[in-house]
């Protein structure tokens, strides 16, 4: 399964750090990344896949408690809903 991984909040140390090892811990690896800065706002979107056999509503929890810790927002959508939602 191919989903979207969406990381916003305010900049610090350590955000792709813990969302990468997280998603390692979950069996799931990133194929494309992308991130940026914006006036101390950090923000990432990541193209990833499952490898394993944990659902989005799983991994949507674990990585909901994990941006907890980090204060951050980080949310993980299924691709293709993804894909439909964001069609002009």
């Amino acid at each position: 399964m191919k989903a979207i991984v969406t990381v916003i909040g305010k900049d610090k140390v350590g955000i792709i750090a813990g969302v990468s090892a997280k998603l390692a811990e979950l069996d799931i690896n990133i194929i494309d990344v992308t991130q940026t800065i914006l006036n101390d706002y950090f923000t990432m979107m990541m193209m990833v896949e499952a490898k394993g056999g944990i659902s989005i509503k799983e991994s949507s929890a674990a990585l909901k408690e994990l941006g907890k810790q980090l204060g951050v927002s980080i949310h993980i959508q299924n691709e293709e809903i993804f894909n439909a939602m964001h069609k002009l």
